[in-house]
């Protein structure tokens, strides 16, 4: 069995935007010393030997939709599909397990849509299949534009009716490999404006109020994996009523 890693690590950087920061306190062993010493009130002398304390870290800020991170239905609207929407402590974890499915979207360009004849076109070329509850991996490439100012603005993005053609065939969790699962923000907002037509913006995401399904953002590593062939895992931490989690995705696949 090898299992490949296609999450980001959880770290600081200054070249993200002020929104995605994330701020971890890292505490050193010997910090807990004065711990042990003043609130368990165990004297220096009866330490273990060679005990140098344990370490320790905060998380001091960290937003939900950080790094990489599995969006939930109430992300993209209080209901779906005409009742309340499933907050990430409620979606089933049986969404997030199973068979995974890798679709090649490198050749799309910045700011192009992906269709759905985008789609059936790789599952012809790569022989994968789609069956209820494959994990469908979207494979752009942006990926190594993270931590880079151009990982925010550019990239391609999921349609609304490649987004639905997807939910219909049973998925229920859909992955990409870049910033977000839809156009780049600033890009959708301008081209809505000019074309005054307000189905442009946040499409794919929107879907989910008619028909439920999860999605993950900011993998990295899809290249890594075949076609097909592959486990898909990717559990949520557990936070009451929030919107979306981080993750920690991996692709479980059997070398023999």
């Amino acid at each position: 069995m090898k299992i490949i890693d296609l999450s980001k690590t959880i770290q600081y950087s200054k070249k993200d935007p002020w929104f995605m920061r994330i701020k971890v306190k890292n505490y050193p062993h010997n910090r807990s010393k004065l711990l042990i010493r003043f609130f368990l009130g165990l004297p220096q002398k009866l330490f273990p030997k060679n005990f140098s304390g344990w370490a320790d870290d905060k998380i001091l800020s960290m937003g939900v939709h950080a790094s990489t991170h599995i969006d939930a239905p109430w992300h993209y609207s209080p209901t779906s599909n005409g009742k309340r929407a499933k907050t990430i402590d409620e979606v089933p974890l049986e969404w997030c397990y199973g068979n995974g499915i890798v679709i090649d979207m490198c050749h799309k360009v910045d700011f192009s849509v992906i269709t759905v004849d985008d789609i059936q076109m790789d599952l012809q070329k790569s022989g994968a299949k789609i069956n209820p509850q494959t994990i469908v991996l979207i494979k752009t490439g942006r990926d190594k534009l993270s931590g880079t100012p151009e990982y925010i603005t550019t990239g391609t993005g999921m349609s609304r009716e490649a987004t639905e053609w997807l939910v219909d065939q049973g998925v229920k969790v859909i992955g990409i490999d870049q910033w977000g699962f839809d156009l780049p923000l600033k890009y959708m907002a301008k081209k809505t404006k000019e074309s005054g037509n307000p189905e442009f913006f946040w499409q794919a995401h929107l879907v989910g109020q008619e028909k439920e399904y999860c999605h993950i953002e900011q993998l990295v590593n899809l290249n890594a994996l075949p076609a097909s062939g592959f486990k898909v895992a990717v559990f949520p931490l557990k936070i009451k009523g929030a919107s979306a989690a981080p993750a920690r995705v991996v692709a479980i696949l059997d070398e023999q």
